[in-house]
């Protein structure tokens, strides 16, 4: 992601979550700290270029709801928007919250945008230290947004400016408190945009100095990426919309490929759901239009 887009593009991901907290049930993820992130007018400049967009998303359907604006808008955030986005999220605080419990002392949240985590649990601020990574600008406007709700940053939330894509510096991350002890990396929503020799070298670079037993969180798209279409072409919307933004998707792996990939910089999969599990856990039984996203996949991996 650009700089200059980053902002916008974590505004959006806050927007999905924030909808979702105020509109489905039952709740995937419960971000309900994420609204207070967004003006009023960028919620409805988001939910009207949305509306708008619709003809995009799929012809048939803008035909057959075109006179119900909060219908459109329902059904692009449930089927287009939204389900990566909360599943993952989910999915990652599940297992950080686990990992708590058997002593996990510290976070590094690569491309955290508009992460809530810290302010939404502060009876972790005196055990837990977080350190989210990602673009100065994008880290001033959280901030700043931070100011205009009247949110304190919790102490142990530690915002370290990088373009880690490019530049990572563990040197930056040592000078904010990181220690070299057990740690939990989370990267959600990059590794599409990657080249494979990038995220590896990422990943090792990342890892080097953690101790065994310090572990990932990422998502990842399977090998089917660039030729599914998914439901009412979402896949291919995706991959569309990714590339019209100037910033199209480098990577998808099959399930051997990303196993050797993490193997080759030290990590084992603990934990691997594929698009079924996914949907079994966490979209099961609903009666709206929430599904998991036919390509996606979640990995819990561990340093050996």
């Amino acid at each position: 992601m650009k700089q200059n887009e980053s902002s916008i593009t974590s505004l959006i991901s806050a927007f999905g979550r924030a909808y979702h907290c105020q509109y489905d049930t039952p709740l995937i993820f419960n971000d309900y700290i994420a609204k207070a992130l967004i003006t009023p007018q960028e919620f409805a400049g988001i939910r009207e270029n949305m509306i708008q967009g619709i003809h995009f998303f799929n012809p048939d359907m803008a035909h057959l709801i075109k006179d119900d604006p909060d219908k459109i808008l329902k059904w692009i955030t449930q089927v287009q928007l939204s389900p990566i986005t909360l599943a993952r999220a989910a999915y990652c605080e599940h297992v950080l919250l686990h990992e708590v419990t058997l002593g996990l002392k510290q976070v590094v949240i690569l491309g955290a945008g508009m992460d809530t985590f810290a302010l939404r649990h502060p009876e972790l601020e005196d055990t837990l230290e977080l350190f989210e990574v990602d673009y100065p600008a994008t880290q001033q406007f959280k901030r700043e947004r931070l100011d205009q709700a009247k949110l304190i940053m919790p102490d142990n939330l530690h915002l370290v400016p990088m373009d880690f894509t490019h530049e990572a510096s563990y040197e930056r991350l040592t000078n904010k408190g990181l220690k070299k002890r057990k740690t939990l990396v989370t990267l959600l929503g990059v590794s599409y945009y990657l080249s494979k020799e990038n995220l590896s070298n990422l990943l090792r670079h990342v890892f080097l100095d953690l101790p065994t037993g310090s572990s990932i969180v990422l998502d990842y798209a399977d090998e089917h990426l660039f030729e599914e279409k998914g439901r009412f072409n979402r896949v291919e919307n995706m991959v569309k919309m990714a590339a019209m933004g100037g910033e199209p998707m480098q990577s998808c792996f099959t399930y051997e490929e990303i196993e050797r990939l993490l193997a080759d910089v030290g990590l084992l999969i603990y934990e691997h759901l594929s698009p079924e599990d996914i949907q079994d856990r966490y979209f099961s039984n609903r009666t709206d239009d929430l599904s998991a996203f036919e390509t996606n996949h979640f990995i819990h991996a561990v340093k050996k």
